[in-house]
């Protein structure tokens, strides 16, 4: 089969590969992959790739083999899934508890741009805790987490405002009901929230537009570039706040993804998908990811996807 490997050059991040398919372990099932959707994330790991690097974490697609130990879902079921690494090839092994079933009006496509961001995003919220009626700031706000965040924060009563780089990066989060500002310092605060995912000069910003009281989660570095903050004042000072670092790691998954597909499928979930291509494209889709020139997702397809 072919597999999308690692080059260790930025300008051409991946190339085929001809490989064995991979075999199963007793609790995954084996998946033949429609489509794949990158993280930005991922694009930064391909600049100098580990050894033994397979990439991709975003899938949908067939079960061709159900999981041996009788977990998951049988042959011939469609679904979303999240695996550990290997998803950019015809077939990825899958753990069961990381797959959700699809119902026949999703499609492949904006089913794969559910996993990684949209798992951020309700775990994020999640953390937050209640947002109706609270006032949030989110920062790096044109990617998928981005835009997921702000399609549920906004359908849970929150007043939130978006921070993107330009005015095209914050159309679609204006339609979904988020105040856009293109600074961290043109925002009204003070939030009783802050969601920061880009660190670097804006984390100092952003955390001062939080209300005593409030709380900093933060979950990126999108900006690459080294902060340092003098906790210890934060924390203990008159007008302390509640600073998180989050990650969304921590299996299982499969229990959001079903939440995910039973959002999207009532209606009230809308992934945005700024390119879908064939996966030959996958090289170029990947530095245009990493250098910001796709809003929201990016989908890339191994065969005919439904």
């Amino acid at each position: 089969m072919q597999r999308l490997i690692p080059t260790g050059d930025a300008a051409r991040p991946v190339a085929f590969a001809e490989v064995p398919q991979p075999a199963p372990e007793p609790g995954e099932a084996l998946i033949k992959v429609e489509a794949f959707a990158p993280n930005r994330g991922e694009t930064f790991l391909l600049e100098q790739p580990r050894p033994g690097l397979l990439p991709g974490k975003d899938i949908a697609g067939l079960v061709v083999q159900a999981a041996a130990d009788g977990s998951g879902p049988g042959i011939g079921t469609r679904v979303v899934g999240h695996p550990a690494q290997g998803g950019w090839a015809e077939y990825a092994a899958v753990p069961t508890h990381s797959l959700a079933v699809l119902p026949d009006g999703i499609d492949s496509v904006r089913a794969a741009a559910l996993p990684l961001a949209g798992i951020t995003a309700l775990r994020l919220l999640r953390t937050a805790g209640s947002v109706a009626g609270r006032r949030v700031l989110l920062t790096g706000a044109s990617g998928g987490v981005g835009h997921y965040v702000t399609e549920l924060a906004v359908g849970a009563a929150a007043e939130l405002t978006a921070v993107t780089a330009t005015p095209e990066r914050g159309e679609r989060l204006a339609a979904l009901g988020a105040e856009v500002v293109h600074d961290v310092a043109a925002a009204r605060g003070p939030f009783d929230v802050v969601l920061e995912s880009t660190g670097g000069p804006e984390l100092p910003l952003a955390l001062a537009k939080v209300r005593p009281g409030g709380t900093l989660i933060w979950f990126g570095q999108a900006s690459r570039t080294p902060v340092t903050l003098d906790f210890f004042q934060l924390l203990s000072g008159p007008e302390r706040v509640t600073i998180q670092h989050f990650h969304y790691a921590g299996a299982p998954y499969g229990s959001d993804l079903a939440a995910l597909v039973r959002l999207v499928e009532r209606g009230r979930l809308h992934p945005e998908i700024g390119r879908t291509a064939d996966w030959a494209e996958t090289a170029g889709t990947l530095v245009d990811l990493r250098e910001r020139r796709i809003r929201g997702k990016a989908v890339l397809l191994t065969g005919e996807a439904r």
